[in-house]
């Protein structure tokens, strides 16, 4: 897990009201310092948990999106901007970080997520947060989480409704063991306002900080769901199902 790297006087003074959070502090601090995050998409949901996580004093993000910003990104992907469209969007996005964060590390991967490429972006990193829109790549991810044994915070989106957990192999439900195999309905392209992908890519990230720090009850165990249509939170236990194909021997 993340390593307690000294502060300087500028992060001091840039993270002072967070560091006055209970259970929270200046340990905290450091641990976020030398804690390194997987975002898989730097899209509607990946653009926030990015921001929030970069703002927070993050010590290393690793972004995977393949592509060029296009306009259609626009309504949602905060990283993105218009003077950035037919350019690649890990670029956009390394660079709108930088702005916020100049001392972020940033490893910018111009691929998406795949069963190739997995395993080696998990094992750089101390969590993964999953903010893809494939299944293909979710699975990937969610495979080698439970291989290698790293925190992984689940977040989807769909119209004006969200869901959102955070899995501890071993401990928690895995991907798998809530969606055994890919919907048939699901589709690459579906109705999406930013400030959905925004709300759940906050609580994302704030699950990633909670978890990293060691503070807080993260939705270990728990699956949060909301409808922004009507206001509605929700949140229920979820068990892992004992013969999953991908954690199910895992202890």
């Amino acid at each position: 897990m993340s390593k307690r790297i000294p502060l300087t006087d500028e992060e001091r003074a840039v993270y002072e009201w967070q560091m006055w959070v209970d259970d929270f502090g200046e340990a905290g601090q450091k641990k976020l310092k030398g804690a390194s995050v997987l975002i898989s998409r730097v899209g509607g949901l990946g653009s926030v948990v990015a921001y929030e996580l970069a703002a927070a004093g993050i010590g290393t993000l690793v972004l995977a999106h393949a592509g060029n910003v296009k306009s259609s990104d626009l309504n949602r992907q905060l990283l993105m901007t218009h003077d950035w469209l037919g350019k690649p969007r890990v670029e956009s996005a390394e660079r709108r970080l930088k702005d916020l964060n100049p001392r972020l590390n940033i490893v910018a991967v111009a691929e998406n997520v795949s069963e190739e490429n997995a395993a080696g972006l998990v094992e750089q990193v101390d969590l993964i947060v999953d903010c893809a829109p494939l299944f293909e790549e979710r699975f990937a991810m969610n495979r080698q989480a439970v291989l290698q044994r790293k925190p992984l915070v689940e977040c989807a989106m769909f119209d004006l409704e969200a869901s959102i957990t955070t899995a501890l192999p071993g401990e928690t439900p895995c991907l798998a063991c809530l969606t055994p195999e890919k919907p048939a309905a699901w589709t690459r392209e579906f109705p999406v306002f930013g400030a959905v992908s925004g709300t759940v890519g906050c609580i994302a990230a704030m699950e990633a900080i909670k978890v990293l720090a060691g503070f807080g009850e993260p939705l270990t165990g728990k699956m949060l769901t909301f409808d922004l249509r009507d206001m509605t939170f929700s949140r229920r236990s979820i068990t892992r199902n004992p013969a999953c194909r991908v954690c199910g021997n895992v202890a």
